[in-house]
């Protein structure tokens, strides 16, 4: 009898899978956003992290400083973040992040908003916590396709000067903790 629950749980959770997969249709509703997503990994149209490019492509249009691709970038270290404006510890990056942006030539520092929010509403909300980088607002029906999607934020990826991905940081990061991985990385030669 004991033997027989274990096996009778597994059977009802793996029943149960299904229904909390993400909808396969691009019409469907969206996940729930990132600090309320399910434990359980929901499935995406996104690649599995396996199968991800390791010199992933990005172009977004900013807010207010134009196209933004990362491919140009190449050359030198690039902070992807994954950030939005209700949550906290994304806030609390900002001022490093655009302190580290400003105090390194060889680093570009780009904020994606994950939210839906309008430009004008993210300019008056940039008013009172100024980014000293660009800021894209991404779609989230539809993010961008060589990075995962975020399944919390902040989420951010160190991109070598080589245009591969670094390292990837899953919560709040620091301009400390970005210097020593960019440290820690041998350079290509």
């Amino acid at each position: 009898m004991k033997t027989l629950i274990p096996a009778a749980l597994l059977v009802l959770l793996a029943a149960c899978q299904p229904a909390a997969e993400a909808p396969a249709s691009a019409d469907a509703a969206p996940p729930p956003p990132p600090a309320a997503a399910p434990a359980a990994e929901p499935a995406t149209d996104a690649a599995p992290a396996s199968e991800l490019p390791a010199q992933p492509s990005l172009v977004v249009e900013t807010l207010d400083d134009g196209p933004f691709d990362l491919a140009a970038q190449r050359g030198q270290w690039v902070v992807v973040n994954f950030w939005a404006t209700w949550c906290k510890p994304c806030l609390k990056e900002i001022p490093d992040l655009s302190a580290f942006d400003a105090a390194r030539e060889d680093v570009r520092v780009i904020g994606l908003a994950y939210e839906e929010i309008e430009p004008d509403a993210m300019r008056e909300f940039l008013a009172k916590y100024p980014a000293g980088y660009p800021i894209a607002i991404l779609d989230v029906y539809n993010p961008p396709a060589d990075f995962e999607t975020p399944r919390g934020l902040p989420m951010t990826y160190l991109i070598a000067p080589d245009g591969a991905v670094a390292k990837k940081f899953l919560g709040p990061i620091t301009s400390k903790e970005l210097a020593e991985a960019i440290d820690g990385v041998p350079a290509a030669g």
